[in-house]
Order: structure tokens, then sequence, then C-alpha cells
């Protein structure tokens, strides 16, 4: 069996830098950026600028061409060389290639632990003839900036250092890396991300003060980069942070490119800048922190000790953390943005409850409402089903509300459901949810009323509409058993309490075979009927006060109470539309009235009859003769349609139900408009 061979990595997945040397040392260290041409030449408009008149203007260039790196000779006057072999056009480069310019060695490698040849015999070099400058300017700019990068007498030798180098050190950096995204990824806040970065830092990089600099927010221009504050720092001893200076941090932040400078306290022009003659800094390592083209600070470190300067590695060890800082703040900052949201909506979560908890409140002071409220107190504290009859408008929702907010589940939800509103397909779906794909129009997964309402309470209103097939699936969710969604296989399990509400004689639609009998007694457990607003007439004027309270709140109108004749024409009339009703007429009186008074003009009433003025009524106040509630709901419906002209809409309204519940009924009675 042949050993399985490695495939090499290819070039342009690895970083390529560019390593110039001035004499007989390396000195200078430059990353390659695939999107960029690196420049190189005597002019200070070039990236990389060699100061030495064997130079031209205007040199050569380094660009990558598809998988390769290539260098091109830009008609310069003393030539460019490879190897010692001269450069005519372009010229592929590999790793480890030496690129000559006048009197500096340019080393190209993809691997900085590589070592580069030494020359025999050390050169003399007219520091101030030769001197190099890291000329670091963004392309937009039309300023030239001041020398960054300087060394007059580079201690650095790759291969006289005593660094650890090579696979060795890098096994032990990428291990250092994966434990450090760890403990970033563990961090709660930008200080504590930015402490636990210095403190890897500081396993790996021998510096004696450094800090994390952040920008009030990330931005992707540079020139908006301002206002750098300093998160942490940490330092050897009791040694001060110096802030970096304006100048570097501007030419790292806005190259984007992070920086090396050594022998920096020989140099004037940097240690005023930067304040390090105090701390008599050796060399100085400044890192961009940016993730894709956002950048969120920088990384700034000094050390002191001359005899062991930052090396390359420590520079690519700084890119390495940097990097996945940038990605542990963006993870950050779209945490702290989920809890905030977080936060606000549990705050309109909390306001919303406890407005519905102070609209749930029964109102009124009649006998018939006391003993209501005593109901309610007595209920609410047990897991009981509840059933709620009465008529339509008589506020049955109002009362699921009260027993909600009156349980332990008050802070859990409080669900509603329109059993008669929907087909018995989407009724279905409405109650138990549905999977992706489970029919048509079903894009997504969707959670059922039931799991919405886990913990909480269900109201169920018209619960008396509902198909015998759903009956079935939902008297087992009241017993206790899991369900499935439509279309899934996952059986789901619910803690809820239901509150069912009907105005339907469900005795007579068990007699019928239109309603499950073992369902009517899973229901039946406690029975709380809400009494019509004709039977507590008391309860009028005290309604319609609050009503108009809340209305003249709502719209911003200044009317402050009732005119005689407009209490009196509340008081006669029988409202068969019952509480819903009153708050309607009373909404619009506000509306329209032109004083602070609702007078007795405003007053709009329907001309439905009269529940004391309906022969129909008379039957159920006074029975004189055996009907059925069939056939009065029947009769009642017809005559609605009639005086409306059959205005589904306005019958509907006077009703007191939905219009599509006034469909289902006249199905059910297969009752049609007489054509005359």
């Amino acid at each position: 069996m042949e050993a399985e061979q490695s495939v090499p990595e290819t070039p342009d997945a690895r970083d390529a830098y560019l390593v110039v040397r001035e004499g007989n040392s390396w000195r200078d260290i430059f990353r390659l950026s695939p999107a960029q041409v690196m420049t190189i030449g005597r002019a200070t408009t070039n990236r990389i600028v060699l100061r030495d008149e064997l130079c031209s203007r205007n040199h050569c260039e380094l660009y990558r061409n598809g998988a390769t790196w290539v260098v091109r000779d830009l008609g310069s006057r003393n030539g460019t060389t490879v190897n010692g072999g001269p450069v005519v056009g372009e010229r592929e480069l590999e790793s480890g290639d030496l690129i000559q310019i006048g009197p500096y060695e340019l080393g190209f490698t993809f691997n900085l632990g590589e070592p580069f040849p030494q020359k025999d015999a050390p050169q003399d070099i007219n520091e101030s003839d030769t001197a190099l400058s890291l000329d670091v300017v963004d392309p937009k700019s039309t300023e030239r900036p001041e020398i960054v990068h300087r060394a007059r007498s580079s201690r650095y030798r790759m291969q006289e250092t005593g660094a650890v180098s090579g696979p060795d050190r890098t096994q032990s950096e990428l291990a250092s890396l994966y434990r450090l995204a760890l403990d970033m990824g563990a961090a709660t806040s930008a200080k504590e991300l930015s402490e636990v970065v210095l403190s890897g830092l500081r396993g790996g990089i021998n510096f004696d003060i450094g800090a994390v600099l952040l920008l009030p927010k990330a931005v992707e221009d540079a020139a908006q980069a301002s206002q750098l504050s300093v998160v942490a720092y940490s330092a050897r001893g009791e040694s001060p942070y110096h802030m970096v200076s304006n100048y570097l941090s501007t030419q790292v932040l806005s190259t984007r490119e992070a920086i090396l400078a050594r022998d920096v306290r020989d140099d004037a022009r940097i240690s005023e800048r930067d304040a390090l003659g105090e701390v008599r800094a050796d060399s100085v390592i400044c890192a961009p922190i940016q993730l894709g083209s956002l950048i969120h600070g920088l990384v700034h470190l000094y050390c002191t000790d001359p005899e062991r300067p930052f090396q390359p590695e420590d520079l690519e060890f700084t890119i390495a953390v940097a990097d996945q800082m940038a990605v542990a703040l963006r993870n950050l900052k779209e945490k702290e943005s989920l809890a905030r949201g977080l936060d606000r909506i549990r705050t309109d979560y909390e306001a919303l409850r406890q407005q519905l908890q102070a609209e749930s409140h029964i109102v009124g002071q009649s006998s018939e409402i006391e003993e209501l409220r005593s109901a309610i107190a007595r209920f609410a504290p047990t897991n009981a089903t509840v059933l709620i009859r009465g008529e339509s408008g008589v506020g049955k929702e109002l009362v699921a509300q009260a027993i909600h907010f009156s349980s332990d589940r008050k802070s859990r939800p409080f669900c509603t459901m329109n059993c008669a509103a929907l087909a018995e397909s989407l009724l279905e779906s409405e109650l138990f949810g549905h999977e992706k794909g489970a029919f048509t129009g079903a894009t997504e997964r969707k959670i059922g009323k039931f799991e919405q309402a886990n913990k909480g309470t269900l109201f169920l209103d018209e619960v008396g509409e509902m198909s015998l097939g759903i009956q079935a699936k939902f008297l087992r969710v009241l017993e206790g058993h899991p369900f499935e969604r439509v279309g899934g296989r996952t059986r789901i399990e619910v803690d809820v309490r239901v509150v069912a509400a009907t105005n339907r004689n469900l005795e007579r639609e068990v007699e019928r075979g239109t309603f499950r009998k073992d369902l009517y007694f899973r229901l039946h457990v406690v029975e709380i009927t809400v009494t019509p607003l004709r039977k507590r007439r008391s309860d009028i004027p005290i309604l319609a006060e609050f009503f108009l309270q809340n209305s003249a709140r709502k719209t911003g109108r200044q009317v402050v109470g009732f005119t005689r004749g407009a209490q009196d024409a509340l008081m006669t009339y029988d409202w068969p539309g019952n509480v819903r009703e009153l708050q309607n007429v009373v909404e619009r009186a506000v509306i329209l009235c032109a004083g602070d008074h609702v007078r007795e003009e405003d007053i709009r009433l329907t001309a439905l009859r009269t529940p004391r003025s309906d022969p129909s009524m008379n039957v159920i106040d006074e029975p004189s003769r055996d009907i059925s509630l069939e056939s009065l709901e029947k009769a009642h419906i017809l005559a609605t349609l009639e005086r409306t002209n059959w205005n589904m809409t306005r019958a509907a309204e006077i009703l007191g139900i939905e219009r599509s519940t006034l469909y289902q009924k006249l199905k059910r009675y297969d009752a049609r408009r007489r054509v005359r």
C-alpha cells in the first residue's frame, strides 16, 4: 500500500512577505496584499521608499497574477535583478528569491521562518545616504506622511536571533491561538475581551507595555476613525502606558497594515510623537483590529529591552490575535444587540401585559357583577377548564382575561382564538401549528396557539363552531395527550389552561350530533354565565361613563359627561348587542358631539327591535309556546337581514357577531334570501 502524498500548499492560500536587507542586516518586513500593487522606488509616492541615488524614482513593482507573485521592472535606470539575473518585463517569484535594487536586497518568502543567504562580509553603507523608511500612505491622500518605520542600527538578524522559529514555534502559536480564541468567545464585554487579548499576547510575546485601543464604533472609512480610547492595558511593574501617537495610529488604520519598528528610542521623530523617550522603548508593534472592511481599533505593544527586540514572528502572532479579536468583537456586539432587543421586547411585553391587565377588570356594581367577580375569584386560582356562556357582546373575553390575570399563570402568555373565524383546515393549523410544506402556502414552520400559550391560558371563543374532526384532536390535547403539528411527526406536549366561550346551546348541539358529548363534559368542568346588559341596567351609566373617559383620552376630545337626555336614552334602550354595542355607541357619540357633553342627538342607536318588543325574545323571558333555540336564532337572523336589505356587514354588526360567523350560521340553517 503506497503512502499518501501530502499536497503542497498553493501560494495563493498563504501570506507573502518582502524582507528588506540593507548592508548585512535583514531589517524591514512588509506583508504583501493580493489586492494591492507594492510599488518600490525613490519617490515618496511608492509604498516602499528606497533613498539611494542608484534607485529610480519608480523602480519596480510586485503584484499577484493569478496564483503567483511577479516582479516587473518599470524601466529603471540601473535595472532590477532576481537572484543575480536581470528582470526583463515580468518575472515570477518563488519563496526564497532575492530581489536586488541598488545597494538593497529584498527577500521574497511565504514563511518568515525560512532563512535567507547571508553575505560573506559586511558592507559599509552610509546610513544618511541609504536610510530606508516605510512610507505607509493612504492612496487617496495628497499629503505625504513623515517617516514611520526607520532603523539606523538594526539588531534584527533572522539567523542570529535566539528566538524560536520554524515548525515548533508555529505549532506552539497555533495552540496558543486556539486556547485564546476560546477565551475570547467567553468574554462578555469589550473590556474583558481586551484583557483576555493582552493576557494571550503576553504568553506569546515578550513585551513590556501593551494596550488595546478601540473606536466608539467600527468604521469602513479610515478617515472616520477617530477618538481611539484605551480599553485595557498591561505593563510589567508600575510602568505607565503612553498613548499611541496620532501619526502612527493614522498610518496603521489608513493602510490597514501592521507596523513593526525597532531602535525607535534613537529616532527623535518617533520618540517625540509617541513619548517613547520616557520609557526608553526599543521596538514597537502596532496592528489594526479589522474584519473585512470594518476597522474596530488597534493593538499597541512596545518593548524596552534592546537585547530582545520584537521579531517578525511577534508581528505575525500579533496580527493573528488582532484578527481573531475582530471576530470576537463582532460576535460580542451581535450578542449585545440581541440582548438589547430582548430587553426592549421584555419591556414592551410587560407594558402590554400591564395594560391588558388594567383593561381586563370588570366594571359594574350590580349584584350580577358582584356574583361574577366572586366566581372568578373562586375559579381563577385553579387549573380547571372554564366554560363561559352568555349572549354575544356581554364580555366573555373580558371574563377570560380576568380569570387569567387572577391566576398563577398571569405572567405567562394569554392567547385568544375565534373558532368561527377560520375554515376547518386553517383552524387546525392555527391551533396546532404546521410544518413547512405541509400544504399549499405553508412556506415555513408555524407555531400553533397551543404552543404559544404553553404555561399560560388559551381562550377559545365560539368553541361550538368547531367541526367534529377538530373536536376529536382538541379533546385529546385537553386530556393531556401530546399532539403533532400539521404535516409533522414530532410529538409536542404543552401545559395550557383552556377557557372556552360560546353563545350556543351546547346541550342541543350534543343532541343533534354536531358537538361531541365527551368534549362537552370535558369543557363543562366550571361554568360561568355572564348576564346580559338589559338585565342589569344599574351598570349602564357606570359602563357608559367608563367608555366615555377612555374614548376622550384616546381621541383627545374634551368631553366630560352626558346630558340628562343622553342618559335617559341610554337607560331606556335594551341593548341587544350588550356591552359591545354600548361601547361602540359611546365612542361614536364622543367623536360626534360638538360640546363638552354628549347630547341625546349624539346617541345613534340601531333600528333593531329591542328584546322587549321582539316577540321571539318574549319567548325567552316568559315562554308561552314550545320553540327551539335554533329556530329562534334563525328567525332573529333572517329578520335582521331583511331589515338591513341583506347587508351582511351591517347585519353582523347589529347581531354582534363576525361576518364569517353569520355566513356559517346561514349555511347551517340552509337559509337563503327570498326572491321577490
